[in-house]
């Protein structure tokens, strides 16, 4: 499934919810429904700056592919997370530095969180782009 398959996807999903609370509670049980982040991973270097509240992002580089795991200490916030995880796991890291990520303004979110929510949430997709970053030049290294 190519990343806008997986946008669009969502963006179905939200579409069929027309009240803003059904949507919070849907954001909710996704970030319940997500496997919880091995305690090793909440380090202090896995903390996103820029979020109020605590979000861990673990990456790891298997087989040309990043694969994220996350957590957060918020509801919300951890549905958050974990739709961003729905959207860029086990991507190459250039398709997630070509990826338009679209599906948030399309599912009303950026509008529907408070400017320190919105910010939290820019601050784990900036964070998940350096690793593309990090990953893709030690993976160009390794191929010289």
């Amino acid at each position: 499934m190519t990343i806008n398959e997986r946008q669009d996807e969502i963006i179905e999903e939200f579409q069929e919810l027309d009240d803003w609370m059904d949507r919070y509670q849907m954001l909710i049980d996704m970030g319940n429904e997500q496997e919880p982040l091995d305690e090793k991973y909440k380090t202090e270097s896995n903390l996103i700056d820029g979020c109020q509240s605590r979000v861990w992002l673990q990456a790891d580089f298997i087989d040309g592919r990043i694969h994220f795991q996350a957590e957060s200490d918020a509801l919300i916030v951890k549905g958050i997370v974990a739709l961003l995880i729905r959207v860029m796991d086990n991507l190459t890291p250039q398709e997630i530095l070509d990826a338009d990520l679209y599906f948030i303004e399309q599912i009303g979110l950026k509008e529907h969180l408070s400017p320190t929510r919105s910010n939290g949430l820019l601050a784990m997709i900036k964070q998940m782009r350096m690793y593309a970053v990090a990953f893709n030049e030690s993976a160009a290294l390794r191929s010289h």
